[in-house]
């Protein structure tokens, strides 16, 4: 696979909680450089990021992050005010004890407030697939396919673990066709990144493949 196109499917990610704006900014240079589909980074750095990159670089952040156990309303207010500094795609994360206790409507229509809250930006939903079961990520499947969100996301990178290639099959399997797949978390190599885009994935969440596109750029094969 073109390593052009596996870039162009990468969200370059940078959401420590250190990070700092010269992090940021290596991030953003980077996303350019590489014409990255976008850079995902805090809230707080959204405003300045889009300023200092313009229209040459989508700017991605995150909603309700990592636990997703914030109200509603914090979670909508959150979005509005990031798409008012500029963000250009929400991921947000949903309320997983919500899921646990099959308040399938609540999320449902949580999802839905935070996608009028977008006001037309791209949004993504992540589910955290490491904590919960098949039964419970086909459900989900449903529910985003419901909701209007614009993917699907399977984890945050901030919990016991990743992306997975059986969880985006599953997804592939489950989701409606308008719904697109986000895999993020542990994708580590470029042939990791091939594997996840050839079984659905449409975007990865990665900080890795940019830094392995850059060594191997430093040893002349890029």
């Amino acid at each position: 696979m073109d390593i052009n196109e596996i870039l162009s499917k990468v969200d370059h990610t940078v959401l420590s909680q250190s990070a700092t704006w010269a992090d940021i900014k290596q991030c953003c240079d980077d996303g350019m450089k590489y014409s990255v589909a976008s850079v995902c980074i805090p809230a707080s750095y959204v405003k300045q990021a889009k300023s200092y990159v313009g229209d040459a670089l989508k700017i991605c952040t995150v909603i309700g992050f990592p636990n997703g156990y914030s109200t509603t309303a914090s979670k909508c207010f959150e979005t509005e005010d990031a798409v008012k500094n500029g963000a250009d795609e929400i991921d947000m994360v949903i309320n997983i004890g919500w899921l646990k206790d099959k308040r399938y409507d609540d999320i449902l229509n949580e999802i839905k407030a935070i996608k009028t809250s977008c006001g037309g930006k791209l949004l993504k939903v992540i589910i955290e697939t490491c904590l919960l079961t098949d039964e419970e990520k086909i459900k989900m499947c449903e529910i985003v396919s419901a909701s209007g969100a614009d993917y699907i996301k399977t984890s945050t990178g901030f919990s016991s673990g990743g992306a997975t290639r059986e969880d985006v099959k599953l997804f592939a399997e489950h989701v409606a066709p308008h719904v697109k797949i986000k895999a993020a978390g542990g994708i580590a190599s470029i042939a990791d990144a091939e594997d996840f885009i050839m079984l659905g994935a449409s975007r990865l969440g990665t900080s890795r493949i940019v830094k392995a596109v850059k060594n191997e750029a430093a040893d002349g094969k890029y």
